[in-house]
């Protein structure tokens, strides 16, 4: 079957917090519409982290196509402008190949990045202000300046190690936002496609259940031997994925600093906090969407299935 989309240049976004059961709902309407579940997460970028960010299975990614899952290491800075190029190059080959794309994650800033562009560039937050002038001062120019070179190239390439004024407002966005400053002043609204968006936004408690469920889920599954693995590399703590959900918490516990089951309750804390602020984002941001107030469930299907048919 042709997905419905494809000769429309469109493609189908299904976003929400996490553990409200995006990921099934993505994968259920590439099955049946003949789609490509395309990531728009920013953590399951990254190649060491399939338990902790939740990344689907391998038997999941083998049921229906999925691209741009596990294709960074975990010692690379991702940042959104990276992924936007490979998400649109993705996205081109399922029109291609005559198959739905369907943009599935909880990074607000990648889908907003991808639908809207992101010019200008957003508010950097006090407190990373005040860490960038004191790593600045910990580093010294040179080091500080190597240190932007490697998330940030082109500002490295274009900036003088002594042109701190430019050199810290490089660090902070990119620090503040997982994006460089060309990524904003290069993204430019894709006029010549159509985002239609499914918002799974589930009851406060239930989401409250979900990850409770889903946090021990992964402690089972080896979550805090994936982190240990991690550890070895010896990364720098401001590589985004040493900032994971659950790598902070497990590390803790790792380095003797607290017991396991005081590192899973901080894990399903933080792990709310975060859903709190994706909701809130998502419900300010994403409007025009077509929301579920409820946790993907088969019952859903039939509502879903009118509203892509709608779509094209």
């Amino acid at each position: 079957m042709v997905g419905p989309l494809a000769e429309g240049k469109k493609a189908l976004i299904v976003a929400g917090p996490t553990a409200s059961g995006k990921s099934a709902l993505a994968a259920a309407i590439a099955r049946e519409f003949d789609g490509v579940v395309i990531n728009a997460d920013a953590m399951q970028v990254y190649r060491e982290l399939r338990i902790v960010s939740a990344r689907p299975t391998p038997q999941e990614e083998a049921d229906v196509p999925h691209r741009l899952y596990g294709i960074w290491p975990a010692a690379e800075h991702g940042t959104v402008g990276k992924w936007r190029d490979a998400a649109l190059a993705e996205i081109a080959a399922a029109h291609d190949a005559g198959k739905l794309p369907i943009l599935c994650g909880g990074t607000g800033m990648y889908l907003k990045l991808i639908v809207e562009g992101l010019s200008p560039v957003p508010p950097v937050p006090p407190e990373i202000r005040e860490h960038a002038r004191a790593r600045h001062a910990e580093l010294g120019p040179v080091a500080f300046h190597a240190e932007l070179a490697r998330r940030d190239p082109v500002a490295g390439a274009k900036l003088s190690p002594n042109d701190t004024q430019r050199v810290l407002r490089a660090w902070e966005v990119v620090e503040a936002h997982g994006a460089a400053l060309s990524d904003f002043h290069a993204a430019a609204p894709l006029e010549e496609a159509s985002w239609p968006t499914l918002l799974l936004d589930p009851p406060r408690d239930l989401l409250g259940e979900r990850i409770d469920i889903r946090v021990d889920r992964m402690i089972a599954d080896g979550a805090v031997d994936e982190v240990r693995a991690l550890l070895t590399q010896n990364l720098p703590d401001t590589l985004p994925a040493m900032r994971a959900l659950g790598v902070p918490e497990l590390a803790a516990h790792l380095r003797g600093e607290y017991d396991l089951p005081i590192a899973i309750n901080a894990l399903k804390a933080s792990t709310r906090q975060f859903a709190k602020r994706q909701r809130t984002w998502f419900r300010n941001q994403l409007k025009a969407a077509t929301r579920l107030d409820a946790q993907f469930s088969e019952s859903l299907l039939p509502e879903i299935r009118m509203f892509i048919r709608k779509m094209g």
